[in-house]
């Protein structure tokens, strides 16, 4: 069975960090683009930032120059390094990715969701 395994989140102050990490396992032959999304309460989920196998990235306009999303290929896992976090980040952020199993079938897997919640 293939899936994402999550972890980090947790509470800190405005202006803190903290680094989510998401690890696909399972019969893997690839990975393709990771990423993170996040739904803050009465919102709809919204995508933070992605990446491809190749390292192209993308991010929302409202986490730039403060979040960096990073991947280990080899591990098939991705990082967000989230620095100057302030309250209008918080939100329950989600990993996603699309990874192809050792049978060839395309999984478009979400990870389980972990809460990262930003005081003032």
């Amino acid at each position: 069975q293939v899936q994402l395994v999550e972890s980090g989140g947790g509470l800190v102050q405005f202006g803190g960090s903290l680094r989510l990490s998401c690890a696909a396992s399972g019969s893997i032959f690839g990975v393709g683009v990771m990423g993170w999304y996040r739904q803050a309460p009465g919102k709809q989920r919204e995508l933070v930032a992605t990446m491809t196998s190749g390292g192209t990235t993308n991010y929302v306009d409202s986490v730039k120059g403060r979040f960096s999303i990073s991947r280990d290929n080899a591990k098939n896992t991705v990082y967000l390094q989230m620095n100057s976090l302030r309250p209008e980040d918080t939100a329950v952020y989600f990993c996603n990715a699309v990874v192809v199993g050792s049978q060839l079938r395309t999984y478009d897997l979400w990870g389980q969701g972990t809460q990262v919640t930003v005081s003032s």
